[in-house]
């Protein structure tokens, strides 16, 4: 039996991703083509299964660089199964676990510049954790880098 290759147009229909976004993830390495005699792309059903893990990934936030070395392990032609997918989302658990604590945090911190409203780089907890800039003098030190 031959593999059934799809156009790019049947791809984003069937996927609901647009086919500049296609072309963006072949580029990027996490999906692969084949040229039609005319030029088109063309691409075989498992890059359907591809694209979902792509959008699932991309919904949590996983980084690209993260994405591709994880796609770079699923074979080539075949459709990413269940068990490709559990190893995937148990290898992101830890990063995102580290993500959401992150959030927390910055969450957790942003309560003390909502109550206080002046975002003093003598006591602010996000730009100036500790008073770590009082040894540079004074002035606002972030600013001044930020306009750079």
């Amino acid at each position: 039996m031959t593999d059934v290759l799809l156009t790019i147009g049947e791809v984003s229909r069937r996927s609901g991703v647009a086919a500049s976004a296609l072309r963006f993830y072949e580029h990027a390495g996490l999906l692969q083509s084949v040229r039609a005699v005319g030029g088109s792309r063309q691409y075989h059903r498992s890059a359907l299964r591809r694209v979902a893990v792509i959008q699932a990934a991309k919904a949590v936030g996983m980084p690209l660089a993260d994405l591709k070395r994880a796609m770079d392990e699923l074979p080539d032609r075949r459709t990413p199964t269940k068990a490709d997918w559990e190893r995937l989302s148990r290898s992101w658990r830890s990063s995102l676990d580290e993500r959401i604590e992150e959030l927390q945090r910055l969450r957790d911190g942003l309560t003390s510049c909502i109550g206080c409203g002046c975002l003093s780089l003598r006591s602010c907890a996000l730009f100036n954790p500790d008073d770590a800039l009082a040894a540079q003098g004074p002035g606002a030190r972030r600013l001044k880098e930020a306009a750079r």
